[in-house]
């Protein structure tokens, strides 16, 4: 769903699980309402939260995927893509004209071959 609700508790979770880390007590609430274009939310039968990509952008053409999650519980079954799916649609429909992703290795079959992305070159600053 796009612009779905979702509480700072289940995606502090969902972000700790997915990316490996202690559970932060961060207000994502106000980062998406503040800094996003959208958010794209799945929930199971029980209403869980089980999956979420955020599509934040700069205000004109460029939007950006960052934070595909899904909960381990729920992989393998194409959430995923369709959470991706999803954020594509609402960054179009938006108005944007280019929809950037980065990713870790591991994660080319994903989003090259399921989410139709290309690779493109990009570079990377480290900055902490």
């Amino acid at each position: 769903m796009w612009r779905g609700r979702v509480t700072n508790e289940e995606l502090n979770a969902l972000h700790a699980e997915g990316l490996d880390h202690p559970c932060l007590d961060d207000d994502w609430v106000t980062r998406l309402e503040r800094h996003s274009l959208g958010w794209v939310v799945a929930r199971d039968d029980d209403g869980q939260l089980v999956g979420f990509v955020n599509v934040a952008w700069d205000g004109g053409v460029h939007a950006f995927v960052l934070d595909t999650l899904v909960a381990a519980s729920h992989r393998h079954r194409g959430i995923g893509q369709a959470l991706v799916r999803r954020a594509v649609d609402g960054a179009r429909e938006a108005g944007c004209a280019w929809l950037h992703v980065d990713w870790d290795g591991g994660l080319d079959r994903f989003y090259l071959d399921r989410c139709g992305f290309v690779p493109t070159a990009a570079g990377l600053h480290r900055l902490r």
